[in-house]
């Protein structure tokens, strides 16, 4: 079986989960080549592993003279199948292989904005072209198959897994003694940019719910946090000297490590998010909202807590639940590492690639 990729790959850390499963097929003896930019820094390590480069990734929708240069392509290698990731490869690729005899796979990580009714989602996921839609969760596959009218057997749920020795090298950073908070604290970080969809104010309102005499500082990792919206929300609360907002940083990974519990108010779109992830495979516990596809991430109360969506005092009652319950908080910390390892694993999402391929090979 011959396979064709195409897909940005030129942040490491962004794309990790993704670059990764087609290294370990490449391994496994799977011929692969890969299309995207040359600058990639993911191009080393795919031509490490015999992974053919084509220094190329679309730019533009619709681009004519794109679409010619993917097709000749597909002509020429004679690929059995293509993995399409992003959207201007979607809509182009789809296109150029219109009546190729090549399978054509498409990615879908957002459980919202999928719309039978809405005649854009047939230039990508809904067009009948598309024989697979990789999806991130089952959250995501029912959104396609319940508001897009997908064909259930055209969904097939392959979780983005994570490997917690990616992780290894990361080492915890002194941050409260950067923000000059007693080294006693317990801290709540939030990694995320100001989005609409990742709740960040009913955190911010959580705030107000959380006794003042709790030991507890909130750090803020993202860009644009510290906005009107949030500081006035805070102008109520008894905890506002306890919320930090740090920007963007790049040691975002670091601050997480070194925090005592991570925190996501997600209220709509995501899917099993990486963010959340990446501390699971840390061991920093986690309580996120019960919304799509996250809600796979943890069995609530075992690996992690899941909260009501928009529920602020119940992010504010979980909150002080482990920061009451040291030996829970070491459970959720130990059984979210079991849970990458078992069930939100690379392995097993590398596995149901090859189960995906097997099929189509009949």
């Amino acid at each position: 079986m011959k396979i064709l990729v195409v897909s940005n790959y030129n942040d490491i850390h962004v794309v990790r989960p993704e670059a990764e499963i087609f290294v370990s097929l490449a391994k496994l003896g799977y011929d692969i080549t890969i299309m995207t930019y040359q600058e990639s820094n993911y191009v080393k390590r795919f031509e490490e592993y015999g992974i053919k480069i084509i220094p190329f990734h679309p730019e533009k929708k619709f681009d004519k003279s794109e679409i010619a240069f993917m097709r000749s392509e597909a002509i020429k290698g004679k690929y059995d199948v293509v993995h399409l990731f992003n959207n201007v490869a979607t809509i182009n690729g789809i296109k150029a292989f219109k009546d190729l005899a090549i399978k054509i796979i498409l990615y879908r990580g957002y459980s919202a904005n999928m719309h039978w009714w809405d005649l854009t989602s047939y230039l990508k996921h809904l067009n009948k072209r598309v024989d697979y839609i990789i999806c991130n969760s089952i959250g995501v596959a029912n959104d396609l198959i319940e508001n897009g009218k997908l064909p259930k057997q055209k969904a097939i749920v392959i979780n983005k897994g994570h490997n917690i020795d990616w992780y290894s090298d990361v080492k915890p950073i002194a941050i409260k003694k950067e923000l000059g908070i007693n080294e006693d604290a317990f801290t709540v970080v939030l990694v995320a940019n100001n989005r609409r969809m990742k709740g960040v104010k009913y955190l911010m309102e959580a705030t107000k719910y959380i006794p003042s005499d709790c030991n507890i500082h909130f750090l803020l990792v993202g860009n644009d946090l510290k906005n009107k919206e949030n500081e006035t929300i805070l102008t109520q609360s008894p905890n506002k000297d306890k919320v930090h907002f740090l920007g963007y940083r790049k040691d975002a990974l670091r601050i997480v490590k070194s925090s005592s519990v991570f925190v996501l108010t997600s209220i709509k779109g995501e899917s099993i998010t990486k963010s959340v992830l990446e501390a699971m495979s840390m061991g920093t516990p986690s309580i996120i909202s019960d919304i799509k596809g996250n809600v796979e991430l943890h069995e609530n109360g075992v690996s992690g807590l899941v909260v009501k969506s928009k529920d602020a005092k119940g992010f504010a009652e979980a909150i002080v639940k482990v920061y009451n319950n040291p030996e829970l908080l070491k459970q959720f910390s130990e059984k979210s590492q079991e849970r990458i390892r078992i069930v939100l694993s690379h392995d097993q999402t590398v596995k149901k690639y090859q189960e995906l391929y097997a099929k189509i090979s009949g």
